[in-house]
């Protein structure tokens, strides 16, 4: 296999909507980057598609519908026979890995995390018994042991955040060879660095009302800051946008307090480019955050968590401030907003962050290659990963039988 040929077989948990999520933009990112290294793509999903998925026939990919628990799918990739396989999160390896590695041994084994979802949930139930993360938390958990697994069962793990790199090399003694740290990217030039504070006003904050941190930002949002905030300023406006609109967050919609809630964004990064600040109160997640990205390429200044910032930038060199403390978000969402001087150099920090962190050209080419690299050291890569190994072997006997189970058991139905 060489950098201009190959075929490569993604394994979605969902169709990709980049409209709609960071996650979406994340696998169009890499078949993008994959298509000009010269690889033949196939997308595949046993979910359904929605309005707002990617036209992967637009971009040139084939697809196909596949069934769950079902052992029609090794015969679609046995027919497919590719080079490499591309697990969209562990879910979708612990579904279909032992399958891929039945048809298909040879193929090298991707897992794209995305972020690592156990990292997400404990902080998750941390946050909702107001206590701090401790190693033990993460050590106990059934979906860090799942993922985990996941990770070793795998040839390489796409990381999206140098945090998440270190706890998994540092916590839980991942080897470095089995990870790669490829964050999302920005098509970014200098000739677009011409923000305007003059023609913005406002503030935003967006978020796919799926994932549970946006949900819980705009409560936050709406009961504690955005008070706070209309106390000093008046006459303002909070623009409230996110795919999946549940009812509670339309209830919210209150113009005569500037509380407006638009629901999904036709464009993220015009919708942000419009105000002045991005309101991102997130006191859980993991990875890093889409939408900050989107405001930092449009120059746009934000506020944001420490949860927020992580894997992006720290409190010194941030495009507008990072703290968790309410009463320090109003004060400093109203300066952003109100002194023009504070509010550039903000943006400009934002700028420097994308060039210096999430620049296209730096990120683009580098999954081909560590691909390519993969390839002629496949075998010697499988032997050292004793680990793997152990789980492939009963992890995947056990996942092998439950799906053959719930096979036979679908079809005397």
């Amino acid at each position: 296999m060489s950098l201009s040929a190959g075929h490569i077989v993604f394994i979605g948990k969902v169709w990709p909507e980049p409209v709609s999520s960071a996650a979406g933009t994340r696998i169009v990112q890499l078949i993008h980057s994959l298509k000009t290294a010269g690889f033949h793509i196939t997308f595949l999903s046993s979910a359904q598609a929605t309005p707002f998925s990617v036209r992967l026939d637009e971009i040139n990919c084939d697809f196909a519908h596949v069934e769950l628990n079902d052992s029609s799918f090794n015969k679609v990739i046995e027919n497919l026979n590719p080079d490499v396989v591309i697990f969209d999160r562990f879910t979708s390896e612990e579904q279909f890995g032992w399958r891929v590695e039945d048809s298909c041994p040879n193929a090298i084994r991707v897992l794209d995390t995305e972020d690592l979802h156990f990292f997400r949930d404990v902080r998750e139930k941390c946050w909702k018994q107001g206590k701090m993360v401790t190693q033990t938390d993460l050590l106990s958990s059934d979906i860090a042991k799942r993922e985990l697994a996941s990770i070793y069962r795998c040839d390489i793990s796409l990381i999206i955040s140098k945090v998440e790199m270190k706890l998994l090399m540092e916590t839980f003694n991942i080897p470095a060879p089995q990870l790669l740290y490829l964050p999302l990217w920005v098509n970014f030039s200098n000739s677009k660095h011409n923000p305007d504070w003059g023609t913005r006003e406002g503030f935003v904050s967006i978020g796919n009302f799926l994932h549970k941190p946006n949900l819980e930002a705009v409560r936050f949002l709406k009961k504690s800051l955005w008070p706070l905030i209309i106390q000093q300023r008046r006459n303002i406006t909070l623009n409230i946008y996110g795919a999946y609109l549940p009812d509670e967050i339309r209830a919210m919609h209150h113009p005569a307090s500037g509380f407006l809630v638009h629901g999904r964004a036709v464009d993220a990064r015009e919708a942000i480019s419009k105000t002045r600040c991005l309101l991102a109160p997130l006191f859980f997640g993991a990875g890093i955050k889409g939408k900050i990205l989107d405001a930092m390429t449009s120059g746009t200044p934000i506020i944001t968590t420490p949860i927020g910032a992580e894997g992006m930038f720290d409190a010194d060199s941030a495009p507008g401030f990072v703290t968790d403390c309410v009463n320090q978000m109003a004060e400093q969402a109203v300066l952003l907003h109100d002194q023009p001087n504070i509010w550039y150099k903000a943006s400009n920090n934002g700028y420097s962050i994308i060039k210096s962190e999430f620049f296209k050209n730096d990120w683009f080419d580098v999954l081909p290659k560590k691909l390519l690299e993969i390839k002629t050291t496949l075998h010697e890569r499988r032997e050292k990963n004793i680990v793997g190994s152990l789980l492939l072997h009963h992890t995947h006997h056990t996942s092998r039988y439950m799906s053959k189970w719930i096979e036979a058991k679908n079809k005397r139905n």
